[in-house]
């Protein structure tokens, strides 16, 4: 199967949309700052899993689901702290979070999978 029919790697690519739109709610000042880190790591992710859904073994498959994880736990951060100094509204933010809950759990099991076969 290609990578771009996987649900996680969907669900990763509305998560990235929905992380770089939030980030235009940014002030200005952090134009190239915390937008520019937000839109990276947001990016990372549905990048990393793809790059490793392209690979043979199972060892540098694994090791790019593990990028991907610590990506989203980046843009999770970000956003928190974001909505915390209030330059982002709570609720914009919300479905980004269930997105991000989602694409976590997905990630975590597809690991998982990977270590125990």
């Amino acid at each position: 199967m290609h990578y771009r029919k996987a649900v996680i790697w969907q669900k990763a690519m509305a998560l990235a949309e929905a992380a770089c739109r939030c980030s235009m709610h940014l002030p200005g000042e952090e134009r190239f700052g915390v937008r520019l880190q937000i839109t990276r790591a947001a990016i990372s992710i549905p990048s990393n899993i793809a790059e490793g859904w392209s690979r043979e073994s199972r060892k540098e498959k694994s090791q790019f689901l593990a990028i991907a994880q610590g990506s989203l736990s980046e843009l999770h951060t970000q956003l928190l702290l974001c909505e915390r100094l209030g330059w982002i509204e709570c609720g914009p933010l919300q479905a980004t979070y269930g997105l991000a809950d989602e694409t976590s759990r997905m990630l975590t099991t597809l690991r998982r999978r990977f270590r125990s076969e």
